[in-house]
């Protein structure tokens, strides 16, 4: 299975793209170089994924500091002794302390394994995913895409990716999941190099925007 694992990786998913899609050539036109975004899989990675959905870059990035300071190694072992006095005190909402004991929970148990699903096909690594709660495939596909460094997956969920489409491709409306999912099945096989260059044109032309990892 060919994986995105550097910069020259993105270069090739981008001039592919560039090529075959008149849409994302007008955007890359606007856009910086885009990032690599990849972090080892593991523990560490997916907690990163959930504690930074639906808050600021600058809020997610103070509460992960503040769980790794009271947690030492982010460990799933090490993330429960915590207990909920320290995810109070690095500011998890009490829905991704859930979450997390879960994901710390079926690790420990090994009914989930975070670097070897990397290996799986996209889709059965994601219905390992979901499988845990509190997981939801938005977070399943990031994680492949972040951590796993899978080429071809594409979170049609994503408000501002379903934004960024909306706009690049001078829609009236935001597109529903499955609109997007359907227009994205062109970009393939480098769906997730797709999906970089709409967050990149969002960020563009939503400078407040609240950042997606």
């Amino acid at each position: 299975m060919k994986r995105i694992a550097s910069k020259r990786d993105i270069s090739t998913g981008v001039k592919h793209l560039r090529n075959s899609c008149s849409h994302l050539r007008a955007m890359l036109e606007e856009c910086p170089p885009i990032p690599l975004r990849l972090s080892p899989p593991g523990f560490e990675g997916l907690c990163s994924i959930i504690v930074s959905q639906q808050v600021s870059k600058a809020s997610a990035d103070a509460i992960f500091g503040r769980l790794k300071t009271v947690t030492g190694p982010l460990e799933p072992e090490r993330f429960l002794q915590a207990g909920e006095d320290g995810w109070k005190t690095a500011g998890l909402s009490r829905p991704k302390q859930r979450t997390l004991v879960e994901i710390s929970n079926a690790v420990l148990e090994n009914r989930l394994d975070l670097e070897g699903l990397c290996a799986l096909p996209p889709g059965q690594a994601i219905d390992e995913l979901v499988a845990i709660k509190g997981i939801g495939p938005w977070t399943a596909e990031v994680y492949l895409m972040f951590c796993a460094g899978h080429r071809d997956v594409f979170p049609a969920g994503d408000l501002a990716l379903q934004e960024a489409m909306r706009m690049g491709f001078g829609m009236e409306e935001r597109p529903d999941e499955k609109t997007c999912r359907a227009e994205a099945e062109a970009w393939a096989p480098w769906r997730s190099v797709a999906a970089r260059i709409l967050w990149a044109y969002y960020a563009v032309k939503k400078r407040d925007a609240m950042p997606v990892v």
